[in-house]
C-alpha cells in the first residue's frame, strides 16, 4: 500500500522574522511513517519544521514550512496514494498580511488573522473509491469525543483518533480511534513506537 503521511507544525509568517506556530514536535507522524515502512508499506512522509531528522532509508521525505506549501503537495501526492494519515497540526488561522523587513517593536500592533484552508476537508472530498483518510482531534478531555465525533463526520473522513490534550508532551499515548463506520476503540497507554504500529493496522485495514 502507498500511504501518504504528514507530520509537525506549520509556520505562518508575522514578518521576515515573526511567525505563528504550535508545538507540535512531529515525532507522531514520524513514528506512523517508520512503523507503516516496517510493515512493508510504501512510505511518503511530508513533515513540518521541526529540524533534522533521521529517517528509514526508504521514506520519501518531502518539507514544507506554511499550510500553503503543505496544500501544494498534497494535491500533487495524494492521488498517487492509497491512505491518506493527517498527523500534523496544520494552523488553522494565518496573518492576513505579510510585513515586508521586521515590524518595529514599541507600539501596538493588531493582527489580523484569515483562517487557512482545511486541507483534511479537501483531500477527503478528492478521494477516489480505492482511497481512505484518517485525521486526528487534539482537544481538552472533557469534550474530546464529541469534537472528534463532529469532525469525523463534518470533514468526511473515514476514520479519527481523538488525542487527548495531556498527551501533547507525553513520551505515552492514550486515544480513541473512531471510524465513519461506527467503530470505536480505545487505545490505552501505549508508548510512541507502539501506538504508530496499531494506527498502522488500524488503518490500512479500512
Amino acid at each position: 500500500m502507498h500511504i501518504l503521511i504528514t507530520a509537525g507544525p506549520t509556520r505562518e509568517p508575522i514578518d521576515a522574522v515573526r511567525y505563528l506556530s504550535n508545538r507540535s514536535s512531529g515525532r507522531m507522524g514520524i513514528a506512523i511513517a517508520e512503523a507503516a515502512i516496517q510493515a512493508g508499506h510504501e512510505v511518503t512522509l511530508l513533515l513540518g519544521p521541526v529540524g533534522d531528522v533521521r529517517l528509514h532509508e526508504e521514506i520519501l521525505l518531502l518539507r514544507f514550512e506554511t499550510c500553503d506549501e503543505l496544500q501544494k503537495l498534497l494535491l500533487e501526492h495524494w492521488p498517487a496514494h492509497d491512505l491518506l494519515i493527517m498527523a500534523a497540526a496544520v494552523a488553522d488561522y494565518r496573518p492576513a498580511q505579510w510585513h515586508d523587513g521586521k515590524i518595529e517593536r514599541g507600539k501596538d500592533i493588531m493582527l489580523h488573522l484569515s483562517p487557512t484552508p482545511d486541507l483534511v476537508k479537501q483531500m477527503a472530498q478528492n478521494k477516489a473509491a480505492h482511497q481512505h483518510v484518517v485525521a486526528f482531534a487534539l482537544e481538552s478531555a472533557d469534550v474530546l469525543e464529541e469534537r472528534a465525533a463532529e469532525k469525523l463526520k463534518r470533514k468526511g473522513v473515514d476514520a479519527i483518533v481523538a488525542n487527548p490534550l495531556a498527551t501533547m508532551d507525553s513520551p505515552d499515548v492514550s486515544a480513541t480511534w473512531l471510524t465513519a463506520e461506527g467503530l470505536r476503540l480505545d487505545l490505552d497507554h501505549m508508548d510512541k513506537s507502539a501506538f504508530a504500529r496499531r494506527l498502522v493496522a488500524l488503518a490500512t485495514a479500512l
